[in-house]
């Protein structure tokens, strides 16, 4: 009987005890935060990234295509018609200016040096009757008007003869003895990059097509259409980046140029034309390229990975790791939003270990505890 007064007595004790304790909170830190255990695997989900202050983005890449440089480029074609006859240069070659591209057999040369030579025949012939004319003239032996017509004939004879030479000059033959070889020669120095003749050809200098096309390669073009909107926050000088599908990840610097004064009514666009260095060669005029508009150098900003933003009740948050799996959820300005990149005017600073993967995990972590604690009695 003793014994089961004591044990009942011990029961009363306890259920006493239990009903005084008070339960835990679920998570013993602010609503806005959220710690993942050390045995968490939610921990090999989360990416984060420190935040640096990099140039403000000014729009969304445009795509570009690489050119040409026109001002370090010719397209040569022959000024006179005839038959290639060989000696001509490879495609791809570089060559220097002044330098053999082909050589033609050309009648309509040997026409044009037999009248330059016929005609400073004339002009001989013509200056000495003047200087006979001339001297009986002086001793009042030839009229007045003999000597005048004379005169005359050698100013006709030398402006032929000037003619003549000319065409010669214009043709960039050297020598003036007929022999039908015309030789074709290099305007500028640049490499080959095209190159429409073959041996035994009949050119004509009303060709649609050139015969060659030189270029230095060593500069190149990119244009682009930019939107009229955007058109404001570009100006010459500055500075675009150009990534091409060749060398995924890498950039390539180029300067604008050139802005062009007409929109096109149609697409609402203003060309602008950059200034592409290559001295590597290793872009190709005709290459596809995304280009990306920098601000100037000192305009710096906290750019973030868009995913690394989540919209909650009409507000922008991102997560932020303040130490040791210990993370913070902070409300976030966004400004300029881009196809994968935010800019940042508030809520971020430089140095704070943004979370760029896994975001969604966190907020579900934080869903359960805030939910756990409010389910607990």
């Amino acid at each position: 009987m003793h014994l089961a007064i004591g044990l009942l007595s011990l029961s009363l004790v306890a259920c006493q005890q239990q009903n005084h304790e008070q339960p835990l909170p679920a998570a013993n830190h602010p609503r806005d935060e959220v710690i993942l255990s050390l045995d968490s695997p939610k921990r090999d989900f989360i990416k984060e990234t420190t935040i640096e202050l990099v140039q403000r983005p000014l729009m969304d890449a445009v795509t570009g295509k690489i050119t040409y440089d026109e001002t370090r480029t010719a397209r040569v074609s022959s000024p006179i018609a005839g038959r290639v006859t060989g000696g001509i240069a490879a495609l791809g070659a570089y060559v220097r200016t002044g330098d053999t591209l082909a050589e033609l057999d050309s009648p309509e040369l040997g026409q044009a040096q037999s009248a330059y030579a016929g005609a400073m025949s004339d002009l001989n012939l013509a200056n000495r009757v003047f200087q006979r004319i001339q001297e009986l003239y002086d001793n009042g032996i030839a009229p007045r008007k003999e000597r005048e017509q004379a005169e005359d004939s050698l100013i006709r004879a030398r402006s032929e003869a000037e003619r003549a030479r000319l065409k010669l000059v214009n043709l960039g033959v050297r020598s003036q003895r007929p022999d039908n070889r015309f030789v074709l020669h290099a305007p500028l120095s640049g490499t080959i990059t095209e190159r429409n003749i073959n041996p035994g050809m009949e050119v004509r200098s009303d060709l649609a097509v050139p015969l060659f096309v030189i270029s230095d390669l060593d500069q190149l073009w990119v244009q682009m259409d930019i939107f009229e909107k955007d058109i404001g926050l570009i100006h010459a000088g500055a500075t675009v980046l150009l990534q091409v599908p060749a060398y995924r990840g890498e950039d390539f610097t180029a300067t604008v140029g050139y802005i062009s004064q007409v929109v096109n009514e149609t697409t609402r666009t203003v060309k602008v034309r950059c200034i592409l260095p290559n001295t590597e060669r290793r872009l190709l005029p005709a290459m596809f390229a995304s280009i990306t508009v920098q601000s100037d150098a000192d305009d710096l900003a906290v750019v973030v990975p868009l995913n690394a933003i989540f919209a909650d009740n009409e507000s922008n948050w991102a997560y932020v790791n303040i130490g040791d799996y210990h993370y913070q959820k902070r409300p976030v300005t966004v400004g300029l939003r881009l196809k994968d990149r935010a800019v940042i005017l508030g809520g971020l600073k430089p140095g704070d270990r943004l979370v760029v993967g896994g975001a969604l995990l966190l907020r579900t972590e934080q869903d359960t505890e805030q939910q756990s604690g409010e389910s607990a009695p």
